[in-house]
């Protein structure tokens, strides 16, 4: 019985393609750096797309083509490149609006609405993992969300030194930036919610060599309560400091801080 060209050729074409796209979804966030927060796996897909793309144009257009030949090899490499790079500056375009100057909120500073951590989830004293470094994160992201607004820098200490995130980073799985920032959206939705956790932007930037992490929160238009440890509290912002509300200055918060406005109400806001 023959054997079958076309499927041969698709056979070895498949993890070819996919060892391609991979490589060129790799060299795209390398260039892009900081700009490109998509996960490399989208990156990849995009990347396949682009293949598919160029070598359909090339079967359409130019008579004869076949899949292993060069013209058509080029033609499908290419098309990947320029679709890679069209998307990833497109995302970066669209995100600029979020852009956050992290050295420019480091030189400045803690306030109150600014925090420095130095870790996320490493102790610094005891040098090993310790989920309470991960609870006072959650918490001062819901204290800022539930008052003002504001933005949480980890990888920065109290003087406002750069020093990266490199302990964190061996805590996880893969020690990299996209699995870091896939631990913190999970961190957050299991500490308030989903709706919650989606609020904040998560941001990373380069300084002084170290890589450091920015988390932008929002003024929430609801309250935000953090469950941890079997108890359910109200976080805030008093000045530079996070503190949970009393049960009666809780009631009295939500009471003055998410009420609706007048104009609220006449807009059909709330």
């Amino acid at each position: 019985m023959p054997r079958s060209t076309v499927l041969v050729d698709l056979a070895l074409a498949l993890p070819l393609a996919l060892l391609v796209a991979a490589a060129i979804a790799w060299i795209v966030r390398r260039i892009f750096g900081a700009r490109l927060s998509l996960p490399f796996a989208v990156m990849t897909i995009v990347s396949m797309l682009g293949i598919s793309v160029g070598l359909f144009v090339a079967g359409w257009f130019i008579f004869g083509l076949r899949l292993w030949m060069p013209v058509s090899l080029l033609i499908a490499a290419g098309t990947s490149i320029a679709l890679s790079f069209l998307v990833a500056s497109v995302y970066a375009l669209v995100r600029r609006d979020a852009a956050i100057d992290v050295a420019a909120l480091v030189a400045a500073g803690e306030s109150d609405r600014v925090e420095f951590k130095e870790t996320a989830r490493w102790n610094v004293r005891e040098e090993k993992k310790d989920a309470r470094m991960e609870q006072v994160v959650a918490k001062t992201v819901a204290a800022f969300l539930n008052s003002g607004g504001g933005t949480l820098v980890v990888g920065v200490d109290d003087a406002g030194r750069p020093i990266g995130l490199d302990r964190d980073f061996s805590t996880l799985r893969t020690p990299d930036a996209d699995r870091f920032e896939l631990w913190l959206r999970d961190l957050l939705a299991t500490s308030f919610g989903k709706n919650a956790a989606a609020l904040p932007k998560i941001r990373f930037a380069e300084l002084d060599g170290a890589t450091v992490c920015a988390v932008r929160c929002p003024r929430s238009a609801e309250p935000v309560f953090l469950t941890q440890g079997g108890s359910t509290d109200l976080w805030v912002r008093v000045g530079n400091s996070t503190r949970a509300l009393g049960v009666d200055e809780a009631v009295t918060y939500v009471a003055r801080r998410f009420s609706p406005s007048f104009a609220d109400v006449v807009l059909g806001r709330r």
